[in-house]
């Protein structure tokens, strides 16, 4: 069973379809990598499969037991998030907000997770740093574990790599490709970088305000569309 489902879905704000035409499935252990040109659609669709904005047409369904609760998510960050005055602990350990209910303080379950999770991202020596003291890379890195914490199912990354230098672009790439290698869990991930998409993701949906294409990565490799879109570069 999938775990998403849009059928015939489209999205809007302010009376304006951002967009349209949505017909695709995400299954278990996909990554799937969302690209287009700015406007296209791609951080709306985000928001519609967060449940932070309702479908103006068709629907988007989550399969297999999924909650929209227990999806992991990476939003693009702001220059106050960058300033968040807490421990590297502290920020992955809020990652688990979700799961803890009513519960007034965090179970022992939480902070294993949070453990975890800073292990698995190689930031254990950054525990005890203050969040905002720390380069770009060592935030999304952080902000990653945090996104672990809320999820063992599906994550959801808009634009992960946005303002890094190429270097730890490329190292963030291969940290995420192998999260959903060993763990199996769900990626679905919005990048400009479709160089990058194509070298990691399983499956490809191009947006141009409307599904330009949904599919495996290597059939878009052989669109006329995958190759002119390849064809722009990084910021395509």
């Amino acid at each position: 069973m999938a775990l998403i489902t849009c059928q015939g879905a489209s999205f809007g704000y302010e009376g304006n379809t951002a967009v349209t035409g949505l017909n695709f499935e995400v299954q278990s252990g996909d990554y799937l990598c969302v690209v287009g040109e700015n406007g296209s659609g791609k951080s709306t669709l985000i928001k519609g499969l967060l449940r932070l904005k309702t479908p103006t047409e068709g629907s988007v369904l989550m399969g297999d037991g999924l909650k929209a609760t227990e999806i992991g998510y990476l939003p693009q960050q702001t220059a106050a998030q960058k300033d968040f005055p807490a421990s590297v602990y502290e920020v992955v350990l809020s990652g688990r907000m979700g799961a803890r209910g009513l519960l007034p303080f965090y179970s022992r379950r939480d902070k294993a997770a949070a453990n975890k999770n800073i292990s698995m991202l190689g930031i254990e020596s950054l525990r005890n740093r203050c969040y905002r003291e720390l380069s770009g890379g060592q935030q999304q890195r952080v902000l990653l574990a945090r996104a672990l914490c809320a999820t063992k199912r599906l994550l959801l990354l808009d634009e992960p790599v946005a303002g890094l230098d190429p270097m730890v672009t490329q190292e963030l790439y291969k940290i995420i490709d192998r999260i959903n290698r060993e763990t199996g869990i769900t990626i679905i991930m919005v990048s400009h970088d479709v160089n990058s998409a194509v070298k990691y993701a399983s499956h490809i949906l191009h947006l141009k305000n409307t599904q330009a294409f949904f599919g495996k990565t290597q059939a878009y490799l052989e669109t006329e569309l995958g190759k002119e879109f390849l064809g722009g570069g990084e910021n395509a």
